[in-house]
């Protein structure tokens, strides 16, 4: 039985000695990223440094997760503040998925869009229910996965990561397995996760400490593309046409190519 961690509002975390497992947990939102989503597994990171060997990120059973929280956008939208977006904050988390001191298991369920993809792409090892689905749904609203994008290439490659960018559509786990995104599906992926956890128990945490720095180094592509991910974020959600499409799907649910 794990130990539960101190309450969070949009996470539930518990350890069982040294494996952290964080679960994005905002049910009434879709399991949307917000504000606080971002700064409460930016603290949970911080303190598996000290406290976790690995670190299992999981959704729920319906979705992993939806990506932006389009009902936090149009609030800055109709308050004048929707150009305050600052893209950096997630992406500095997917950073620490990437290269923190741990080995970090994406484990999905559901639904994984837009962000969503951001953390699958970010983690170490991807383990995958067989009815998960994957998509990157930006560009129906004329935004683009910009900050996605160098996690996303750098797990599955350019021409792959550039398919699903322009396709918009789900595809189904056993493609997105093919296809490099996901590591392994199953079809009971709880019994799935059991058996890597058994195995991956027994590493020894500064080995893996040193592997992932030496990995790492190996490819700065992430450090890299920071600026330029970070810039073209800004750049689509500073566009009022974008902003208003997002805030017109929130209020009638009607997606940008339909008529008014």
């Amino acid at each position: 039985m794990g130990i539960l961690s101190e309450p969070y509002r949009t996470v539930q975390v518990r350890f069982d000695e040294d494996i952290c497992f964080a679960q994005i947990h905002r049910p009434q939102a879709n399991n949307a990223i917000d504000d606080t989503l971002i700064a409460e597994l930016t603290q949970v990171l911080a303190r598996c440094e000290d406290a976790a060997k690995i670190v299992v990120l999981e959704g729920l059973p319906e979705v992993f997760c939806s990506g932006a929280d389009f009902q936090q956008i149009q609030a800055r939208h109709a308050s004048g503040a929707a150009q305050e977006q600052d893209p950096g904050p997630l992406y500095d988390l997917w950073h620490q998925l990437a290269a923190g001191p741990y080995l970090t298991v994406a484990h999905v369920r559901g639904r994984a869009n837009a962000g969503g993809i951001g953390f699958v792409a970010a983690c170490d090892m991807v383990l995958s229910d067989d009815k998960a689905t994957y998509s990157l749904s930006e560009l129906l609203f004329g935004l683009m996965p910009a900050c996605v994008m160098p996690f996303l290439i750098r797990r599955m490659g350019y021409a792959k990561a550039n398919y699903l960018t322009l396709l918009t559509q789900p595809i189904a786990a056993r493609q997105a397995l093919d296809w490099g995104l996901v590591d392994a599906v199953e079809e009971n992926s709880e019994n799935l996760l059991r058996k890597h956890l058994l195995r991956l128990r027994r590493l020894n945490k500064q080995a893996l400490v040193r592997y992932k720095r030496y990995a790492l180094s190996l490819d700065d592509s992430l450090g890299a593309a920071r600026p330029l991910a970070l810039a073209a974020n800004r750049e689509v959600f500073a566009d009022p046409e974008n902003v208003e499409k997002i805030a017109r799907y929130v209020s009638t649910g009607r997606f940008p190519w339909e008529a008014a």
